[in-house]
């Protein structure tokens, strides 16, 4: 089923573009889950695409969008507080659409998306039920003495953390470390040999689609028992 097209309005009177992708009608999971795309892509790149379709397969109701400057076509993001304001901004819609209403809610997206979630979601968004991470971008690449973890004790609700092994963003391993030291209500999935995309070498023996569609299974099953 193809998406839905909406605009979302933001706190500065501007507007972004937004699809939503309902899930059918015989599996629905009664949750919806919102991604926001990485730095240097929108929400057409075809791993957002991907993501969102795949979970609204698997019962969810996903609604993806783009931030204000990639909506504008810079490539530079936008200032922090402008990129959280967009975020609450569909946050908002989200909770006020007439095909959500009564879905729990899951915040979450692709690195930049992932993180910029987390710092809503630490600054105190309501009736946030769990938020998922694909890819989180722990520190810059090369940089481990540049984390952004600050954050993260603030947050309250379950975190789902989708990591590559090879990530250069954070390693399982940092990961873990952070986990452990904040104490996180998060879980760990980890993509063996994936990078920052959860892309896997061709040697790894398993297709990238078979790896894409773990990590949806991942996802999907890890949600769904947050109900139980």
């Amino acid at each position: 089923m193809e998406p839905h097209s909406l605009q979302i309005a933001t706190s500065d009177g501007d507007s972004v573009s937004a699809l939503l992708y309902l899930a059918g009608k015989k599996n629905r999971a009664a949750g919806t889950v919102i991604l926001g795309h990485g730095a240097g892509a929108n929400q057409l790149h075809p791993f957002m695409r991907l993501f969102a379709s795949g979970l609204a397969e698997r019962g969810f109701d996903v609604l993806t969008f783009n931030f204000q400057y990639m909506e504008q076509g810079r490539r530079v993001p936008d200032p922090k507080a402008k990129l959280e304001s967009c975020y609450r901004a569909v946050i908002e819609a989200a909770r006020n659409n007439k095909n959500l209403k009564g879905n729990r809610l899951v915040i979450g997206g692709k690195s930049m998306g992932g993180r910029i979630a987390s710092q809503v979601a630490a600054e105190g968004a309501q009736k946030i039920a769990a938020l998922v991470f694909l890819g989180y971008p722990l520190h810059p690449p090369g940089r481990p003495d540049k984390l952004r973890d600050a954050h993260l004790p603030q947050i309250k609700a379950p975190m789902l953390f989708v990591q590559g092994s090879r990530d250069a963003f954070g390693s399982p391993d940092e990961l873990r470390a952070t986990i452990k030291k904040h104490l996180l209500p998060a879980t760990l999935h980890i993509v063996e040999g994936g990078d920052h995309s959860l892309k896997v070498p061709k040697s790894s023996g398993v297709t990238q689609a078979e790896v894409y569609a773990s990590a949806l299974d991942a996802i999907g099953s890890w949600v769904l028992n947050l109900a139980d």
